[in-house]
């Protein structure tokens, strides 16, 4: 089951390459594309069957294939519940993201396939249960991504695609330092390990943990927008085509938590208790600074890009508080946010090919030229705020409960500094909605302004349910991920 998550983006990416118009491109990745979205809710389904029938293994689907005899690296893939939720947040927003290119001619094979295979390491990094075959899919995740920006951007894209691309280049070699760390340091058997299940089984010496955590943490932080090594994120943001802003901010960042959590803490549990003071205080930095850096801007995906870089200060925050309830908070934010920014930069983009600009001061009454668009913002900022009914109350607040179960004065501290970040954010996003979309209205505009398509509707709708799903019922997704959390807290 597993193998077919990674083969239907490679297949479908391979179609698209011999495609002969943009329709044909189009459709051929929204099919691929939608019956990877059922793979993911097969997949999401027949986990949870497992698990009611009695099946407590750590990692279901399990396939161990041998791959470098001599290094013991293992094509060894498998889910738990934290994988499956992050897989069923990915196959979302590619499907969407797809949606959201509708109107993509140029070098359309090259876009599509690159957006899919961009997809497609996200996939097999979630999938993975080797740390060298999941440093593989990670790479694959981010390449792409210069590609994207570099040649299908706006405005400075050059500059943006180049900054990106190797900032996270010198993250994944901080990352490689600390898993090559891992492996030279791990004994499974008589012999050297990439496997997380057996690693997680090896406690590693507290001299060791405490050398290779900061390179790990910061090696999947940088990637998560950790202060200060966030820079590159707002750049990107803004000159990203908008399915590529959807998949940077919406899965690509998310990798950065995941890996935090399954190899820094998971493995080096004795040096993440010790060090994560010094971490949460750069998350603190992180969770306020992005927040205040949003009231300063005019431009709506450099809005939406510094609000990202404070919500996933919030995950990384969430994850050194190391207790169960603040990492479930953490992935129920990680995939709060993965829907809500999709959702945002899929409504600027929109709105942009409308307006022909993503300044707020330019634009105003949009409620009236286009509704339907106009009404899923406003659901989108109000997830942002936290609003209870949305995914992003849930989320938030099964954060700040177990921040707030550290009782000491150093952690109660920085959970009301995190909290305050609440207050800054209903202030910018009820600042933009008010401007943007209740504000006049230029006589002048309003006949330029078309109706939503029916691709837009589809892609803003699946997006905005899937708010409702998660804020309304979220007990399903947070049994979801705290089934198998004990295994990352020791």
């Amino acid at each position: 089951m597993l193998y077919a998550i990674i083969i239907v983006p490679a297949l479908t990416a391979l179609a698209v390459i011999f495609t002969r118009t943009p329709a044909q491109a189009r459709l051929a990745s929204l099919l691929g594309m939608s019956i990877q979205l059922l793979l993911s809710f097969y997949l999401l389904f027949a986990y949870i069957h497992e698990r009611a029938v009695g099946n407590t293994e750590p990692f279901l689907f399990t396939d161990n294939r041998s791959w470098f005899p001599s290094l013991h690296i293992h094509f060894y893939t498998g889910v738990d519940g934290i994988a499956v939720a992050m897989i069923v947040l990915t196959a979302i927003v590619i499907f969407t993201g797809v949606l959201a290119s509708w109107d993509v001619t140029y070098r359309y094979r090259e876009f599509f396939a690159s957006l899919i295979i961009l997809a497609m390491g996200t996939f097999g990094f979630f999938i993975s249960l080797d740390l060298f075959v999941m440093f593989l899919f990670f790479e694959l995740a981010v390449i792409p991504m210069y590609l994207l920006i570099g040649i299908w951007g706006s405005g400075p894209k050059e500059y943006s695609a180049m900054k990106l691309t190797l900032m996270l280049m010198g993250g994944s070699a901080i990352l490689i330092i600390g898993l090559l760390g891992i492996y030279f340091h791990s004994d499974v058997g008589g012999h050297h390990s990439f496997s997380l299940p057996e690693l997680l089984n090896q406690h590693f010496d507290s001299d060791i943990q405490h050398l290779f955590f900061p390179f790990v943490f910061v090696g999947f932080g940088v990637i998560g927008a950790l202060f200060p090594l966030h820079t590159w994120s707002p750049d990107g943001h803004s000159s990203a085509p908008t399915a590529v802003s959807m998949l940077h901010a919406g899965v690509l960042m998310k990798l950065g938590g995941y890996g935090c959590l399954k190899v820094a803490i998971g493995l080096f549990p004795d040096a993440a208790h010790h060090q994560a003071w010094i971490f949460l205080l750069l998350t603190g930095v992180s969770i306020v600074y992005g927040a205040l850096g949003v009231i300063g801007q005019t431009d709506l995906k450099y809005i939406n890009a510094y609000s990202s870089v404070s919500h996933c200060g919030l995950v990384l925050f969430a994850l050194l508080m190391l207790n169960e309830t603040a990492l479930t908070g953490a992935v129920l934010q990680m995939v709060s946010h993965g829907l809500m920014t999709a959702l945002f930069f899929a409504l600027i983009g929109m709105i942009y090919s409308r307006t022909h600009t993503r300044l707020v001061p330019e634009m105003g009454g949009l409620l009236k030229a286009m509704p339907f668009l106009s009404v899923c913002y406003m659901i989108a900022g109000l997830a942002s705020l936290g609003l209870p009914g949305l995914s992003g109350f849930a989320a938030e607040l099964t954060i700040f409960f177990g921040a707030w179960k550290n009782s000491d004065v150093f952690h109660r501290v920085l959970t009301i500094v995190a909290v305050s970040s609440i207050v800054i954010t209903a202030v910018y996003i009820l600042r933009v909605v008010g401007q943007l979309l209740m504000g006049t209205l230029r006589p002048a505009d309003a006949a330029l302004y078309q109706p939503a398509a029916w691709h837009e509707k589809l892609s803003t709708g699946v997006l905005v349910a899937a708010l409702f799903v998660i804020g309304l019922v979220p007990v399903w997704l947070a049994e979801l991920i705290r089934d198998n959390l004990n295994v990352y807290l020791k």
